[in-house]
This record gives structure tokens, C-alpha cells and sequence, in this order.
């Protein structure tokens, strides 16, 4: 039966806004489909309250693609003839150039791009300031976040798989200088992978809510729906467990079975059974994918929390990765 209410909203951290507890991922998707399946997928996600779009211009660091998945995205908004009321838009900083490539320019070239054809959205809803290697003046990206936010760009943000140590002297010098926190972490996070979210670091914001969790990469890439060897470019490999994760997809797809679900479902609703998480962000690229998702909201409200976690205890492969966020081994 296809899904026909709402999908329901949660605060994405103190400071930052109400969003649907789905929100579609950017990276290599909009270039992936053509235009009639862009505006269906857009359009759907708006009539089931999914419009939350984490949009961005991957030019830098290990993302000098030079994408236009951007570029696509603002086409088909303004095909759609959306207001800006309409969705909800998260974007990207990146810190790879940073601060030789300053967050200004950043903002301006991204919403430039996404408004191209039109669309115009003036401004995002929330960013996500990305991960680094390497030392960093967390200080004063903090400062500078807040500039930003001071001239408009957005209101409130988020990291990206930042290390513990990191996040923890930009909340401090969020205090005591009285910026604006961040107010959620874009963690990979999933049946597979936990260990950060759930560890003792970041485990600890969530559970004290100074922090809301942006699950992403749940399906490691589209491995734990059953593309078992993707032909394209996926996320990193953090503690080099893939191998194993590969190996785990007939369990994944037995307990969903178990559920009657499919292994989407189990997967997404794994991650929504965590309290702190405010709202997955999956790379979607039909209408049917999406539609397949929405019906991990019906498996969680059917057989609870508590009993899918229970299902899929044995499924946590990263126990021994660093939960502090330092990729080493």
C-alpha cells in the first residue's frame, strides 16, 4: 500500500529547525536520473512532507567532481515552480580549502548555482560544515560560521564526522563567546555502523540534547539494500570493515524478511529507533525507492524500537572502529 500521510517532523537540535525525519541526500544523485524522474522524485517527496534537501557544490578535496547534481537540483525546483516555503535546504561548507576559500564565497557560489535556472532560494535553512584531515583553527571557523549566519546565508549548522576533540572546542568556544553552537552532527550511522554515534563521545551530546544526529550513509552506499559491488564512487571505508558489511547483507535482508520489510525499512528504521536521531538522509533516486522508504515509518510504529534493535544486535560490525571520530586504526 503506498504510503499516504505525512511523514513526521523532529527538532534538528536545539538550535536548529523543525525537519521531516527524511531528508534526500545530494551526492552524485540528481546527475544520476534524468529530468522527468528528478521533478517526480521532488514532487513526491513535497506531497509526503519529505522536502528537506541536503544540496551542494562538490569542488573541493576528495569531492573535486565537479558535479552539477547542484545545478539539476535548482533546474527542477523551478520547473516544479516551488516556493521557497516548500522545502527545507541544507547545504554544504567545506573545509578542504579553508581559509584560502573562504565561507562567503562558498555560500554565494553554491546558492548562485542552485538558483541558476530560477529557483532563487536565497538563502539555506542549515548547513553542514564538513569533515577535514588534519590541524584546524576550529576557533575561528566557529567565528566564521557565525558571520555567516550574521549575513544571512542560514541560521543554524551542523558537522560532518568531525573528530570528538574537534566538536567539543567548537562548542566551548560557542560558549564562551557567545556564537552560535552547532546544533547537529552528520554522522555515518546505520545496522553496521555505531559505534560513533552511540559511543561515549557523541553519544553523549545526544543523550544530554546538545546535539541531534543526521544519520547519513545508512545503506553503506547501497550495499545493505543489495548492490553488493557499486560501480560507483561510495563513502569512506572507516575502519576498513566493508568486506564484512558486504558479507552481512543476506542477515540484513533475512530479519527484514523476519519483519516483512524490506532491507531498506530495517535499515531506516534501525536508525529512527535512536531518539536522537532528528532525520536520515538517503540518496533516493526514483519514486519507487523513496515510496519503499517511507514504509520503514509503518515497520518502526508496528514492531517498535526496541524489538528492531534487538533483531539486529548482531549486525554492529564497527565495535572495534575508534568511536571519537579520528579515522586510524
Amino acid at each position: 500500500m503506498a504510503f499516504s500521510g505525512r511523514v513526521p517532523v523532529r527538532k534538528l537540535g536545539p538550535g536548529g529547525p523543525e525537519v521531516p525525519v527524511f531528508a534526500l541526500g545530494s551526492w552524485n544523485i540528481w546527475d544520476r536520473i534524468d529530468a522527468d524522474e528528478r521533478r517526480a522524485l521532488i514532487a513526491r517527496a513535497v506531497e509526503v512532507g519529505a522536502a528537506c534537501f541536503d544540496v551542494a557544490y562538490y569542488n573541493m578535496g576528495p569531492h573535486a567532481e565537479a558535479s552539477r547534481t547542484d545545478l539539476l537540483f535548482g533546474e527542477a525546483i523551478h520547473d516544479l515552480g516551488l516556493a521557497r516555503s516548500d522545502y527545507l535546504l541544507c547545504g554544504k561548507l567545506w573545509l578542504w580549502e579553508y581559509p584560502r576559500t573562504g565561507f562567503a564565497a562558498q555560500m554565494d557560489e553554491s546558492l548562485e548555482r542552485i538558483g541558476r535556472a530560477g529557483a532563487a532560494p536565497g538563502s539555506f535553512d542549515t548547513v553542514v560544515v564538513g569533515d577535514f584531515m588534519g590541524d584546524i583553527d576550529v576557533a575561528q571557523v566557529v567565528r566564521d560560521v557565525q558571520a555567516e549566519i550574521d549575513r544571512g546565508s542560514f541560521a543554524s549548522w551542523g558537522v560532518n564526522n568531525w573528530p570528538a576533540e574537534s566538536l567539543r572546542l567548537a562548542l566551548d568556544t560557542a560558549s564562551a563567546e557567545g556564537l552560535t553552537p552547532p546544533s547537529f552532527a552528520q554522522l555515518k550511522y546505520g545496522l553496521v555502523r555505531r559505534s560513533m554515534a552511540e559511543g561515549e563521545f557523541y553519544g553523549r551530546w545526544f543523550g544530554d540534547g546538545a546535539l541531534a544526529l543526521q544519520a547519513s550513509d545508512a545503506f553503506e552506499g547501497g550495499i545493505l539494500v543489495g548492490k553488493l559491488a557499486p560501480n560507483r564512487k561510495i563513502g569512506a571505508d572507516v575502519g576498513g570493515i566493508r568486506e564484512r558489511i558486504v558479507a552481512a547483507y543476506p542477515r540484513v535482508a533475512e530479519i527484514a524478511e523476519s519483519f516483512g520489510a524490506t532491507p531498506a525499512q530495517l535499515g531506516l528504521a534501525f536508525c529512527l529507533a535512536n531518539p536522537a536521531t532528528a532525520n536520515v538522509l538517503f540518496g533516493a533516486s526514483s519514486v519507487r525507492q523513496l515510496d519503499d522508504n517511507l514504509g520503514a515509518l509503518d515497520l518502526l510504529e508496528r514492531e517498535g524500537g526496541e524489538r528492531i534493535r534487538a533483531a539486529t544486535a548482531e549486525l554492529w560490525l564497527d565495535r572495534d572502529v575508534r568511536a571519537d571520530g579520528v579515522w586510524a586504526p
